[in-house]
């Protein structure tokens, strides 16, 4: 799409050039009907003519001097369409015996023209000799225009320039950059503009790191009365039956494991720093925890590539992808694919031959506490983020996750990595 200063520049030469061209046209064919001023000039004309009944010597002579002095071509008639002379060698139009006052006469660009008519009756035809061509009409048109569009053009581009600056801090505030303000400049529309969305953005920011705090708080504390809950089920002993006892651990267990990935999103949506930044060999890394596996369910392949990134969220982000392909694919082999991709990533590709992934779910599976359609109906079901922290931590080193279909059935979870060393 054309961009909006571009469109408001257009329109504004298209416009003088439009208005420009109307002005020549009225210029070069338009033909008034009488001119005010024009009877000023024929009185001035009549004291430079001789009288009527004047010889014609002295007729030719004066029309002569007019002639040469102001660069006209002229003709002189009686009041009953006579002529009685002529200087300057341009033919003239004989005046209509309709005419009553003097007027502008149509000349098609051969020169202004123009019919006096004297106080005794006579007419004389006036034609400046210097014709107004329409080439040199249009070229000043035009030279007008490029002037004014030289210098129009600073001040339609600092309108919209500060649009797109305000366009920018929005799309920013929409990626997450919740810090994006944009400067306020002027006192107009735009710039009130720019201040309502500082205010919002400054709104936004506060709620929503009012929500990171509650939700890192609330998971940080409630650590404490599970640890509690699971000290008194130890503490039970064999009063309780073994089956309730090992229903409740579970139960327990999935509670910590939400706790510790609500507080794992909830420091990576505050860009905290978990660990620090390493190198770190992402084959070698997808060999530590596939080992966690039986080799006859998980098998390796790929070479060596090294990223700059945070060993401990990386490790979380293989360990989800493969903890997710097992838990949709039980009784299926798991592959894992680690290499190099474009010239700065790296592409870890975690593959099953599980139901797959309906196409319209593809993108909702990346979502907190989201389930699939297509999931199977165990025990074993998670606490509903595992994918939507790969998806996190994949954009926090700088890349993406996507789930795919794979060929002959099942699903291929793909993550970009950038920062490669």
């Amino acid at each position: 799409m054309r961009q909006l200063y571009v469109q408001i520049y257009l329109a504004f030469v298209a416009s003088l050039l439009l208005l420009g061209l109307l002005f020549s046209v009225a210029w070069l064919w338009m033909t008034p009907a009488a001119g005010g001023g024009l009877e000023a000039i024929s009185a001035m004309a009549e004291q430079h003519l001789p009288p009527s009944g004047a010889p014609p010597e002295e007729i030719e002579a004066a029309l002569q001097e007019l002639s040469r002095k102001f660069q006209l071509s002229l003709a002189l008639w009686d009041a009953d369409g006579e002529k009685l002379g002529s200087a300057g060698g341009s033919p003239l139009p004989r005046p209509d015996r309709s005419w009553t006052s003097s007027r502008f006469l149509r000349s098609r660009g051969r020169g202004v023209t123009a019919a006096l008519r004297l106080s005794d009756g006579r007419w004389v035809v006036v034609r400046h000799r210097q014709r107004a061509h329409a080439f040199a009409v249009l070229l000043s048109i035009l030279l007008s225009a490029v002037a004014v569009a030289i210098s129009a053009y600073p001040l339609v581009r600092r309108l919209t320039g500060r649009l797109e600056r305000l366009q920018a801090r929005v799309d920013a505030l929409g990626e997450g950059q919740l810090g994006s303000r944009v400067a306020v400049e002027g006192k107009d529309e735009v710039a009130r503009l720019a201040s309502s969305f500082n205010r919002a953005a400054e709104r936004i920011e506060r709620l929503v790191e009012a929500q990171r705090t509650l939700l890192a708080g609330a998971s940080h504390e409630l650590r404490s009365p599970l640890t509690r809950i699971r000290m008194a089920v130890e503490l039970m002993g064999d009063r309780a039956p073994s089956e309730l006892k090992a229903r409740v651990a579970r139960e327990i267990d999935e509670l910590d494991e939400l706790i510790g990935e609500l507080i794992l999103a909830s420091r990576i949506e505050a860009r905290q720093a978990i660990g620090r930044e390493d190198r770190i060999d992402l084959l070698a890394l997808a060999a530590e925890e596939s080992s966690r596996y039986d080799d006859s369910l998980v098998g390796l392949e790929g070479s060596p590539v090294e990223i700059r990134g945070d060993r401990a969220l990386l490790r979380r982000l293989v360990r989800n992808l493969l903890e997710n392909a097992r838990k949709h694919a039980p009784a299926s082999p798991i592959d894992v694919v680690v290499g190099p991709e474009s010239d700065d990533g790296a592409r870890i590709r975690v593959m099953d031959r599980g139901s797959g992934v309906p196409e319209e779910e593809r993108e909702r599976i990346f979502e907190p506490f989201y389930s699939s359609s297509s999931a199977p109906r165990t025990d074993d079901r998670g606490v509903g983020l595992g994918l939507s922290l790969v998806r996190r931590i994949a954009r926090h080193h700088g890349g993406d996750a996507r789930c795919l279909a794979r060929p002959g059935g099942g699903s291929i979870f793909e993550v970009d990595l950038t920062g490669r060393v």
